[in-house]
């Protein structure tokens, strides 16, 4: 199987989202809001991945986002160094 490194974004997102779903997460609207947010950049903070995700839906609030990355982080998707990234399993987690 391919790195997710070197997936193109949408097949990431995929992969993520069959993962959550395999955990008993529902992937609702805010929750795909969130992971593309991930997907696109290096966020430092839930905060700042809260406040990308408000320009696109003021719903969301502070803790559907830290929500979602413990459920990220529970599928083994993310890990918290300098930032919030989705993280390949299959190839170690490398920070540039």
């Amino acid at each position: 199987m391919e790195s997710w490194q070197f997936m193109p974004v949408e097949m990431q997102k995929n992969v993520v989202v069959e993962r959550l779903r395999e955990n008993g997460c529902r992937v609702t609207r805010q929750r795909e809001i969130l992971i593309d947010i991930i997907l696109q950049g290096e966020c430092t903070s839930c905060k700042e991945i809260y406040i990308l995700a408000s320009r696109e839906d003021p719903g969301i609030g502070l803790a559907t986002v830290y929500r979602m990355v413990r459920a990220l982080e529970e599928i083994g998707a993310i890990r918290r160094k300098n930032a919030y990234r989705i993280y390949d399993q299959e190839q170690e987690y490398m920070e540039v």
